[in-house]
C-alpha cells in the first residue's frame, strides 16, 4: 500500500496540472507542485497530522492543508473534482505523455479535437500538426519519442514501487502459520529498473493457506488465477503478483530457478545436462537414478554445478557464468560497503529539510562522512548566491564531527552550461571540498556539441563527479545524445567519477552504461541525490544498479576511507 504522503503528493501534483491546463495562475501551479514535493518527502505520516501539523510542512499553507484534510477525511477533494469536470478525459490522458505539457495538450484538443494518445500519434504521422503554432518538427519529434517511451514502459512497474509492494506482501505471508521461508524473486530480486510482475515464493508443507491469504489481502483487487501450485492476483495499484509455494527442502532450487533471467537459467541447466544432471525448481537431480543432489540452498545448487554463489543482480547471462568458472566473479559493492553519500541537498535550494536534519539522518545511517552539495547560482530558480553558500560552509564546518564523529564535506552541484562551463570562477571553486557537475538544461544539443560539453566539464580541475550523467528520467525522458565512450574515457583520464544516481526515476548511469564505463577504467560514486531525509534510503536502488554493472568497492569512491577519498578529490591522485 502506498504511504498516505504519496497519495496526497500525487493528488496535489494532479491539481497543479489541472490548474495549468485551464490557464490558471502560474504561481498557483508552482505552489501546489512545491507542496506536493514537500508532503511526498515529509518523514511523518500526514494522515496523523492536524491542520497545524500540516502547515508546519514547508510550502503547505492554509488552503492546501484544508484540501489535504478533506482528502484524508473523504477520499476526494471538491476543487480537484471541479477541475477534472472542466477538462475532457482525453486531455488528461495526453498530459501523461513525456515531453507534452498541459498547455500543448489543451491546444491539441481545442484546435484539432485530439483526445487520445492514439489520435495524437496518427496526427503526427499524417503531418496534421504542421501548421499548428508551437508544434514544429523538433516538438513533434519529442512528442513522438514521448509516446514511444510510454509504449515501451507499457505495464511495467518502476523498481521502487514494485519493491515496496513485494516487501509488504512478503511481510504478510511470512507471518502465516507454517511459513518456513518467504521472499520475492524474478527480475525484482535482480533489481531491474522496471519489472513486469512480482514473483513471490513461500516454503511450506501446505500451499492452500498461503494461496488463500494472498487473495484475502487488503491490497488485492482481483484474483487472476487461484490454484494449488500458483496463485496470481492484481493489486489495487495494478501490479500482478504471482505466488508459488514450494516444499521446504526445495527452497534453494526454487529460489535459483525463479530468480535468474531466462538466458541465465538456460546456461545453468546446460551445465547440469553436461554433468548428467537435471535442474528444476525442485532440485538438482541425477538423471539416471533420480536422486536429489542439491536443493535446500542456492549455494548448494551452484556448488554442485561447480560454481560459486552468483549474486542475483548478476544473473543476466552477461558473462557471469564464465567469470564464475574462472574464479573471477566480482565481489560486488553492497550498502554496507558505502561509507558516505556525496550528493545531497538541503532547503537552502530545492531540498525539503534543513542542514541539521539531513546531517543527523545521515549520521544515523552510520556514515563515516557525508557531503552537502546544494545547487550553484546558474540554476537560477534556486537563487543561490556567494553569500548564502559561504554562510552554509560555516555551518557545515561547525557541525563537522558533531554527529557520531561523522565528517562533513562542503560541496556544490554545479550546472554544466551548453559550452561545458560551470558556475563560479576557479578561485571560488577551490574552496569546496568537492564539486558535482550536472546537466540541467539544453538537453537537445547535437551529438558532437554534447560530447564536447561533457568532456570539457570532466576536464575541469575542480569537477570531481559527473552527476546523473545521461540526465534520463525512466519512462519520461531519454538520455543525452553523446559519444559516451569518449565521455567515459575522459572521466577515466581526468580522474572524474561517474555518478550512479540512486533516485528511482533516474538510476543514472544505468547498468549497461556502467559496464561500458568500467571498461574504460572510470571510477564511480553511488549517491542518493537526496532532497529529503527519506531519500537517503534510496541508496539501495543505486547499489542494485551498481551491482548489475559489476561494480566492486574498489570501483566506488564513496566506499573508500576518507583519506583515500580526499586524495581522489584532488583530481587524478591514486586511491
Amino acid at each position: 500500500m502506498a504511504r498516505p504522503n504519496e497519495e496526497v503528493e500525487a493528488l496535489l501534483q494532479e491539481y497543479a496540472d489541472l490548474v495549468a491546463i485551464t490557464g490558471g495562475d502560474a504561481f498557483k501551479v508552482r505552489a501546489y507542485e512545491k507542496a506536493a514535493r514537500a508532503i511526498g518527502g515529509h518523514p511523518a505520516d500526514v494522515s496523523r497530522l492536524d491542520a497545524d501539523g500540516l502547515r508546519d510542512i514547508p510550502n503547505v499553507g492554509r488552503s492546501i492543508a484544508e484540501k489535504v484534510l478533506e482528502y484524508l477525511r473523504t477520499g476526494r477533494v471538491s476543487a480537484v473534482e471541479e477541475r477534472r469536470a472542466k477538462i475532457p478525459a482525453g486531455v488528461r490522458e495526453l498530459i501523461t505523455i513525456p515531453t507534452l505539457g498541459p498547455k500543448k495538450a489543451m491546444r491539441l484538443y481545442e484546435d484539432l479535437h485530439i483526445s487520445s494518445v492514439g489520435e495524437l500519434a496518427a496526427a503526427i504521422e499524417a503531418d496534421a500538426l504542421h501548421d499548428l503554432k508551437g508544434f514544429g518538427d523538433k516538438t513533434q519529434e519529442n512528442i513522438r519519442h514521448g509516446i514511444a517511451l510510454m509504449q515501451q514502459a507499457g505495464g511495467r512497474i518502476p523498481l521502487h514501487l514494485a519493491l515496496e509492494t513485494a516487501e509488504e506482501i512478503v511481510a504478510e505471508l511470512s507471518a502465516g502459520s507454517g511459513c518456513r521461508r518467504c521472499a520475492y524473486a524474478g527480475s525484482l530480486r535482480r533489481m531491474k529498473e522496471t519489472v513486469g510482475d512480482i514473483d513471490v515464493l513461500v516454503a511450506a508443507q501446505r500451499s492452500g493457506p498461503f494461496m488463500d491469504a494472498l487473495t484475502a489481502l487488503p491490497s488485492t483487487a482481483e484474483v487472476i488465477a487461484h490454484g494449488r501450485k500458483k496463485t496470481s492476483v492484481r493489486t489495487t495499484k495494478g501490479v500482478q503478483v504471482d505466488l508459488r509455494v514450494l516444499p521446504p527442502d526445495s527452497w534453494g532450487a526454487g529460489l535459483q530457478y525463479f530468480t535468474g533471467s531466462r538466458a541465465h537459467n538456460i546456461r545453468t541447466r546446460t551445465l547440469a545436462v553436461r554433468q548428467g544432471l537435471k535442474l528444476s525448481e525442485y532440485g538438482l537431480f541425477d538423471v539416471d537414478s533420480g536422486e536429489s543432489l542439491a536443493s535446500r540452498s542456492e549455494e548448494e545448487v551452484y556448488a554442485r554445478l561447480g560454481l560459486p554463489w552468483i549474486p542475483p543482480t548478476l544473473r543476466e547471462d552477461r558473462g557471469e557464468i564464465e567469470a564464475a568458472l574462472r574464479g573471477e566473479l566480482p565481489d560486488v559493492v553492497t550498502e554496507r560497503s558505502v561509507r558516505g553519500d556525496l550528493h545531497t541537498h538541503t532547503d537552502l535550494t530545492d531540498g525539503l529539510a534543513p542542514l541539521e536534519e539531513m546531517v543527523t539522518a545521515a549520521a544515523e545511517r552510520g556514515y563515516a562522512y557525508y557531503a552537502v552539495t546544494d545547487h550553484a547560482p546558474n540554476l537560477y530558480m534556486q537563487r543561490m548566491t556567494d553569500e548564502k553558500i559561504l554562510a552554509q560552509r560555516e555551518r557545515v564546518r561547525a557541525l563537522d564531527g558533531s554527529r557520531h564523529r561523522m565528517r562533513l564535506l562542503h560541496g556544490t552541484e554545479l550546472n554544466i552550461g551548453p559550452d561545458g562551463g560551470v558556475d563560479w570562477p576557479e578561485e571560488f571553486l577551490a574552496g569546496f571540498d568537492l564539486c558535482v557537475a550536472s546537466v540541467h538544461s539544453h538537453f537537445d544539443l547535437g551529438r558532437r556539441e554534447m560530447t564536447a560539453r561533457l568532456v570539457r566539464a570532466c576536464e575541469n580541475p575542480h569537477v570531481n563527479i559527473l552527476g546523473h550523467p545521461t540526465t534520463r528520467l525512466i519512462g519520461r525522458r531519454k538520455g543525452l545524445d553523446a559519444d559516451w565512450d569518449e565521455v567515459f574515457a575522459a572521466c577515466a583520464r581526468s580522474g572524474t567519477a561517474l555518478e550512479v544516481n540512486a533516485q528511482p526515476d533516474r538510476l543514472d548511469l544505468c547498468d549497461e552504461d556502467i559496464l561500458r564505463a568500467k571498461e574504460h577504467g572510470a571510477k564511480f560514486a553511488v549517491n542518493t541525490d537526496a532532497h529529503s531525509v527519506l531519500h537517503l534510503a534510496h541508496l539501495r536502488y543505486g547499489i542494485g544498479t551498481a551491482q548489475r554493472g559489476g561494480l566492486t568497492p574498489d570501483d566506488v569512491i564513496n566506499t573508500w576511507p576518507l583519506r583515500s577519498l580526499r586524495r581522489f578529490l584532488r583530481k587524478g591522485a591514486s586511491a
